[in-house]
């Protein structure tokens, strides 16, 4: 197990604090499953991704907007028209 130390702008403090009070739920496990959910969804992505190894900025910043639901403006979208889920 590792312990870790984060600094959150005000905002996101503000959603920590308001979503660890309506789930009744310590800060701590809040912040654990976002980052579990967010691995298991850049696992998702790059497993059946070709050519996955090298691209790992790529998948990043894919990995970032799918989970938030964003769509990515690129100049490149052929690096990423082959992801799945992923809004150009």
């Amino acid at each position: 197990m590792m312990k870790a130390t984060f600094t959150f702008d005000e905002d996101t403090s503000r959603r920590l604090t308001d979503t660890s009070n309506r789930l009744g739920r310590p800060k701590s496990e809040i912040v654990r499953d976002a980052i579990n959910e967010y691995h298991a969804k850049l696992d998702r992505l790059t497993d059946p991704v070709a050519r996955a190894r090298g691209r790992e900025v790529d998948l990043a910043i894919a990995g970032t907007a799918i989970s938030r639901g964003a769509s990515l403006w690129t100049l490149n979208p052929r690096d990423f028209a082959d992801l799945p889920g992923i809004r150009l």
